[in-house]
């Protein structure tokens, strides 16, 4: 007999052998139908695979994350397996789950393409391998044995894989006549799966390698019902019209340039006018919390970058250096701030009575990112960081991580992030060459971070080996106004740069000590922040960050000037606004422009004229009724002055 112990507490015996399945079906017939996968002493389990052993078990369902991981990449080897009844020559890659989906990196083999017009024929041949039942069998296999069968059959790429596995670390899953190089786990049989819906084809070189072969990356999501699939397809049809590029070119706010570069954004007035109140916005907070404006160039020394370590990390993703006239001499276009922000803290001697300092910068950086991979704003080569460093005293370290969290919570609630999730993202305690600084320095800042949240009463999930290189960090997620999660924000605590550029700060003991160092960055970039902007409001901005609040919309030609009079005189109370004076009738007026999300519409004819007035619509609601323009300018500016107050108060 074995003994196991579950989440509540509870043990129960069980014979050696029985299987996580099994276990569900001794505690209720619903639970059984219902779970995907087990975890066992901290490992991901197949449900249908035996428990030798005492141990610990955990079972997830479809509303648990492991639960549709397991779901997604089962479906994934489905996928593949489709693929190869239809394409015989295919070749295969890689295929795991995502956050929304799977998909799988193929070589559909010489002369053969899949295009959008094939993917019925594959979801019919994924429904029909379903029908089959297929069992999702696990095995254990030498690396020897994986070589060859996979050398056999010309898998290519598998047997690059394989070629960097440990002998006695290798399992294999079969179903029908598709087996897989794969850890699991999976699912037990493929009838588990119910609706399937291939969703986009792409290209995708071969391990990430622009010198590589590119394979062809489908896309594809399923669920256990098909009302499930239904209601994802209706998401992303929302999706598609929120679409941060699409409402971007609509209302204005940026573009691309293939003569600029790819992934080089520019920003057009109306997304300027954005960005800087959104940069304002967060300057006005940071002055109440005493941080001070700097500003660093946009490249540097390569010395510098080696020193801090970001060389190293990024130096592949980092544009190639800039070397000069002079022999020997070489920069780099500036991959991260904060060794800049470290040179000026040691440009003066610092005592334990000027502690804390914070020094903050909307600081340009650049990373050359592949170009399969730029997407919009979201993903870039060129991003402006709302960086920030803060140099405090280790007393003093819990404290300001508080104020920090404080700001990102003021930022969220102004912005109507209200749905939000904090992870504590810590080192792999299995893998620390990925990371420098002492294990002492890691235990220190992990514990304030972990002690900070606890403190502020925050429900944040552990997540190792998700730490930046130099420390751990609590990261941002919050979801949009259709569900979709956006990493947002993020604090990191840092023991090791004060090390490597040697920062000190004289004690009350008169003696040196070393600072510790807060990195933070509440909007991450102003590109990505701006794009999950958009797509959360569908481009319908709070009325104190729009770029234009108002627009004049006069009836007919004649009335262009006491538009513009009026415009004017809304200027004068601080108010955005412009005249559209386009020669069309009205109604083109207004349709355009509730288009273009401006907030409000003042109709301007000859009634108004005569009497000094305006007719009011609002974006979305309609007409508000006629009033003077000195009460519609006052009306206007206090319902600004509550919104911002709202985030004052906090």
């Amino acid at each position: 007999m074995v003994k196991i112990n579950f989440p509540d507490g509870s043990v129960r015996e069980y014979a050696e052998g029985t299987t996580p399945l099994q276990i569900a079906e001794g505690i209720s017939q619903r639970l059984a139908q219902e779970v995907l996968v087990a975890e066992v002493d901290g490992e991901s389990w197949d449900l249908n695979r035996p428990i030798e052993k005492n141990a610990s078990i955990k079972l997830y369902k479809w509303d648990d994350e492991a639960g549709k991981h397991t779901y997604w990449h089962t479906s994934a080897h489905l996928l593949a397996e489709a693929l190869q009844e239809l394409y015989p020559k295919i070749k295969f890659g890689i295929g795991p789950a995502i956050e929304n989906g799977f998909y799988y990196d193929v070589d559909p083999g010489e002369g053969a393409t899949i295009k959008d017009g094939d993917f019925q024929a594959i979801e019919a041949k994924m429904m029909e391998l379903i029908a089959r039942k297929e069992s999702v069998c696990r095995k254990e296999v030498s690396k020897q044995d994986a070589l060859q069968a996979f050398s056999e059959r010309g898998e290519v790429y598998k047997v690059e894989l394989i070629g960097e596995l440990e002998d006695g670390t290798i399992t294999t899953y079969t179903q029908g006549s598709f087996t897989d190089l794969c850890r699991g786990p999976h699912l037990p049989d493929t009838s588990y799966i119910k609706a399937v819906k291939i969703l986009s084809v792409a290209g995708a070189y071969w391990r990430g390698d622009e010198k590589r072969k590119q394979l062809v990356r489908l896309y594809a999501i399923s669920f256990p019902k098909k009302k499930l699939l239904d209601e994802y397809l209706a998401l992303l049809e929302e999706a598609r019209k929120r679409d941060h590029r699409k409402v971007g070119k609509d209302l204005e706010l940026f573009g691309f340039s293939q003569s600029v570069g790819a992934g080089l954004p520019l920003w057009l007035p109306r997304g300027t006018q954005l960005r800087l109140r959104l940069e304002d916005f967060l300057k006005r907070i940071q002055k109440k919390y005493g941080y001070q404006q700097v500003m660093t160039p946009h490249i540097g020394g390569k010395l510098l970058y080696v020193t801090s370590g970001h060389y190293e990390k990024y130096g592949k993703d980092s544009f190639q250096p800039i070397h000069t006239p002079q022999e020997g001499e070489e920069f780099l276009l500036k991959p991260m701030n904060c060794p800049h922000h470290c040179e000026i803290y040691k440009l003066a001697p610092r005592s334990y009575r000027d502690l804390p300092i914070r020094f903050a910068e909307f600081g340009t950086v650049y990373r050359y990112e592949q170009s399969g991979e730029l997407h919009g704003l979201t993903r870039v080569r060129g991003f402006t960081q709302d960086d920030a460093h803060l140099f405090c005293r280790p007393d003093q370290l819990k404290e300001e991580f508080l104020k920090v969290m404080d700001i990102i919570f003021i930022i969220f609630k102004a912005l109507d992030f209200d749905n939000f999730e904090a992870q504590i993202s810590l080192r792999d305690p299995d893998n620390k060459q990925k990371y420098i600084g002492s294990d002492e320095n890691w235990e220190k800042a992990e514990s304030a971070i972990i002690e900070a949240c606890r403190e502020k009463g925050l429900k944040a999930h552990i997540e190792l080996g998700e730490a930046a290189f130099y420390g751990p960090k609590l990261d941002f997620m919050v979801k949009d106004a259709i569900g979709r999660r956006w990493q947002l924000g993020t604090i990191q605590v840092d023991y090791n740069l004060p090390e490597r550029f040697d920062l000190e700060y004289t004690g009350e003991d008169s003696k040196k000590h070393r600072p510790v160092m807060i990195h933070r960055a509440p909007f991450g970039s102003m590109e990505r922040f701006v794009a999950v902007l958009i797509e959360h409001t569908g481009g319908k901005f709070p009325l104190w960050l729009t770029p234009d609040q108002v627009v004049v919309l006069p009836i007919s030609d004649k009335f262009n000037d006491y538009a513009h009079r009026v415009a004017e005189q809304l200027e004068e109370h601080d108010i955005r606004v412009f005249v559209d004076g386009r020669s069309e009738k009205i109604g083109r007026k207004i349709r355009d422009n509730e288009l273009k999300k401006i907030p409000y519409m003042l109709i301007a004819g000859e009634k108004e004229a005569a009497s000094g007035e305006i007719a009011v619509r609002k974006q979305g609601e309609g007409d508000k009724g006629s009033m003077k323009v000195s009460t519609f300018a006052a009306l206007l500016n206090k319902e600004v002055g509550e919104m911002m107050n709202s985030w004052k108060r906090n």
